[in-house]
């Protein structure tokens, strides 16, 4: 497997780690909002942008394991497809082949 590919996909699943344990406590203490905060989901680990982003989106783009939730023009064309565009966010889905199995693979963690 390519390396490059790898690296991207382990950064977007440590994001998305982070993301479902913020929407875990949002449960946890009864608050939930119609609104939460993520941290964006792109594949550059260097990256802390926050996206506000309501329940329903959020659950919907992390229904499918090859998609996340990424400030505008933090995609990576070789690697995904912006497949919504939002206010303030995109969500880009895993393109078919090596992209998409690491995300599957990672979706776990």
């Amino acid at each position: 497997m390519d390396e490059r590919t790898r690296r991207i996909g382990e950064n977007e699943a440590l994001y998305r780690s982070i993301n479902e344990k913020i929407e875990d406590l949002n449960q946890s203490f009864g608050a939930l909002a119609e609104t939460m905060t993520v941290v964006c989901e792109c594949g550059e680990l260097s990256c802390t942008a926050q996206i506000a982003l309501d329940l329903p989106t959020y659950e919907r783009v992390r229904a499918d394991e090859t998609q996340f939730v990424i400030l505008p023009g933090h995609e990576i064309p070789d690697v995904e497809e912006v497949v919504e565009r939002g206010d303030g966010f995109n969500v880009v889905r895993k393109l078919p082949g090596e992209p998409a199995q690491v995300a599957r693979e990672l979706s776990d963690l």
